[in-house]
């Protein structure tokens, strides 16, 4: 999923290194299909921002992509950003200490845990992700404070009952009790409309009142003429996804109380000096944050 990067606690230097750790071979089960001849978009993404979690179909598919998506890297990184300040303002300033993260990707530090548990070490987190490689890399999202908890759940973004059901959910959060649902960079994928408008209804139905809908999502808005061939070439290798508008996003939010500033593009999201130096050309991600009533 589109979620790599990595900046030093409490600020983004959101450089793109991936080698703070890695799997031993002898610790995960060889049987996973890392699929490593065709392109994969966490993997083309953690190329993109440096990283060395990368094979060579994802770096020639990332080559091709930003021939005419120049932009997309200060775009991700952009992204990245925007989640560690939700992050951090839902636990500093919204008292929210259990957090739902659909569509992680590769875990990077400062991991959404140690940013909310830097805050609040009290902090639960439960990670989902439905990508090969990022369960052979799930033992970094482990690694909680003594105070906190965190989680990894094996499962896709549109099977909402295996992941509200699973028992690693239900041992590690409690559904009567505020939950930050996090859908970071990864409704881009889900392209039918109605579809993706039921998943975030059927994840968000369970959960307690205060809880909050952190989103972001891809949209060619800012530049359409760097996003839109940008996605095709996407599309073209296999990594089906698409761009939305303002209205779009915003129906998302439908039902629940949106939070200031509203719908904006991340870098506009309570920005800090590192957002507000990105130019909104190269931002091609629009965020929000929502309280269910």
């Amino acid at each position: 999923m589109w979620s790599i990067s990595d900046h030093d606690r409490g600020q983004a230097d959101l450089s793109g290194r991936t080698d703070w750790w890695k799997p031993d071979p002898e610790e995960f089960d060889k049987s996973i299909d890392l699929k490593t001849d065709a392109p994969h978009s966490a993997r083309i993404y953690d190329y993109l921002l440096g990283g060395k979690d990368n094979f060579p179909a994802d770096r020639e598919a990332a080559a091709e992509i930003t021939k005419d998506w120049p932009n997309l890297p200060t775009s991700m990184r952009a992204n990245r950003n925007f989640m560690c300040r939700v992050a951090r303002y839902l636990a500093s300033e919204r008292g929210i200490r259990q957090f739902l993260d659909i569509g992680t990707g590769l875990p990077t530090s400062p991991n959404l845990h140690e940013v909310a548990q830097e805050v609040a070490p009290e902090t639960r987190v439960v990670y989902v992700d439905n990508d090969p490689i990022v369960l052979v890399h799930a033992r970094a999202l482990l690694a909680s404070s003594r105070e906190g908890k965190t989680a990894y759940i094996d499962a896709d973004l549109s099977d909402a009952e295996t992941i509200l059901d699973s028992p690693q959910l239900r041992d590690t959060l409690d559904l009567d009790r505020p939950i930050a649902l996090c859908l970071i960079a990864v409704l881009h994928f889900i392209t039918d409309e109605r579809q993706a408008l039921d998943i975030v209804d059927q994840l968000l139905r369970p959960l307690a009142s205060g809880s909050v809908l952190a989103l972001s999502t891809v949209t060619a808005d800012s530049a359409p003429d760097e996003v839109n061939p940008g996605m095709a070439a996407y599309n073209a290798r296999g990594i089906i996804s698409k761009s939305r508008n303002k209205v779009e996003v915003e129906r998302f939010f439908d039902g629940l109380e949106l939070l200031d500033p509203g719908v904006v593009l991340v870098n506009h999201w309570h920005p800090d000096d590192a957002a507000r130096a990105v130019h909104d050309a190269h931002v091609h991600m629009y965020g929000g944050v929502a309280v269910k009533p």
